[in-house]
């Protein structure tokens, strides 16, 4: 468990997997689920989504601060805080009928996502032996694409069925059972002694740091004006209430790319991320084009899957590789261009459908890959944390 074995701790990287599971679903879960949520609670869809934009909102104030604060604290303690406040904040938001009541609850749950994130990695590694470390981090950052595949189509079943307060009581109820999990497999790591601190200065000065950022940037940007707004884009092309399918096909094929990217991340990091983007940006085009051909639209969203599913361990290695020592507060900075571009996606996307229609939204996506691809080809793989 402490990186002394030549084994991967599977119990306890499977816990973080559960909790990086928790935190994407309570954050995306809206998603699949806007026109319900937004009868209930009186408002429109585009009101709708801002849930999703709080909560960024909420990762993106804490991510750095809090790591900041917290480099010399013991690990698991704030582990534990981190699913805590999502156990508290989702029951909050199951049982409230206030919009503003559920908009503060979602405002914490994103604290403790930007606390959470920018642990993960790094916890992942130090758990693992040296020359495992990036395969542990992709058991680590599985639970993205799980909660992709099967949390958010299986949410979003849930809640059009029983109703969407169901689904966030039960995430509330799956984050207390994980605290018990984390206790029994996770074990706790010392923070940062005060000689080991680079100012955060320094870190983002570190020439692969910047680079890895602005492809997240872009790319998770252009993911979330799609993603938010997935529900009024498949009505363009004729699939109303058929968000869960899609969504199923896209999981699928992002499950298919956690193990692609699990196997090669470690020998073939920037290939892998090209063509991450490469295959974001066919689909986005697709989508384009998709007119009324559901053959098309599930087709293209397996694409988007295949692209999208291992993102978060390309992005989240390269930022390790890039930083070295300094991994952990560079991890927090990809929480933090991370959560901009959930939050900047959803009021874009927002905006997007309030004036141009949905229609508009694959243009947006192809837009900002095309700013990404660019990105990398003026970066070296040096400078790139490849």
């Amino acid at each position: 468990m402490n990186g002394r074995s030549d084994r991967l701790p599977l119990a306890g990287l499977c816990a973080l997997a559960v909790a990086g599971f928790v935190t994407i679903l309570t954050e995306a879960l809206p998603a699949g689920l806007l026109p319900q949520i937004g009868a209930a609670l009186g408002i429109s869809q585009a009101a709708a989504g801002q849930w999703v934009s709080i909560y960024a909102l909420g990762s993106l104030v804490a991510a750095i601060p809090l790591t900041a604060a917290t480099r010399s604290r013991r690990r698991r303690p704030l582990l534990l805080g981190a699913i805590a406040g999502f156990a508290v904040a989702n029951l909050v938001t199951a049982l409230t009928a206030s919009f503003a009541i559920a908009l503060v609850a979602r405002f914490l749950a994103g604290v403790s996502a930007g606390l959470l994130w920018a642990l993960l990695a790094g916890y992942a590694a130090r758990m693992a032996p040296p020359a495992l470390a990036g395969r542990a981090m992709a058991i680590a950052m599985a639970g993205t694409p799980v909660a992709l595949s099967i949390g958010i189509p299986a949410g979003t079943s849930l809640g059009i069925l029983a109703g969407w307060r169901l689904t966030f009581g039960l995430l509330s109820t799956i984050a207390l059972v994980l605290i018990g999990w984390i206790l029994v497999a996770v074990p706790d790591f010392p923070g940062e002694t005060r000689s080991d601190r680079p100012t955060l200065r320094q870190v983002f000065s570190i020439p692969g740091v910047r680079p890895v950022l602005a492809v997240t940037l872009c790319f998770v940007l252009a993911h979330n004006v799609l993603y938010t707004y997935i529900a009024p884009l498949l009505d363009t092309f004729g699939l109303v209430g058929r968000t869960d399918r899609v969504l199923l096909a896209f999981g699928f094929a992002a499950l298919v790319s956690i193990g692609l990217t699990g196997a090669l991340v470690d020998r073939w990091l920037r290939p892998l991320i090209v063509a991450s983007i490469a295959l974001f940006l066919a689909s986005t085009v697709a989508l384009v084009f998709a007119a009324q051909s559901p053959v098309a639209v599930y087709g293209a969203a397996m694409v988007w899957g295949l692209a999208f599913g291992g993102a978060a361990t390309l992005f989240q290695t390269a930022s390790a590789r890039a930083a070295g020592a300094s991994a952990d507060v560079a991890q927090a900075m990809i929480v933090t261009a991370w959560n901009i571009a959930i939050g900047g996606g959803a009021m874009a996307g927002a905006i997007i459908l309030e004036t141009v229609g949905a229609d508009g939204l694959p243009w947006a996506g192809a837009a900002l890959l095309v700013i990404a691809i660019l990105t990398i080809k003026r970066a070296s793989p040096k400078n790139a944390g490849a």
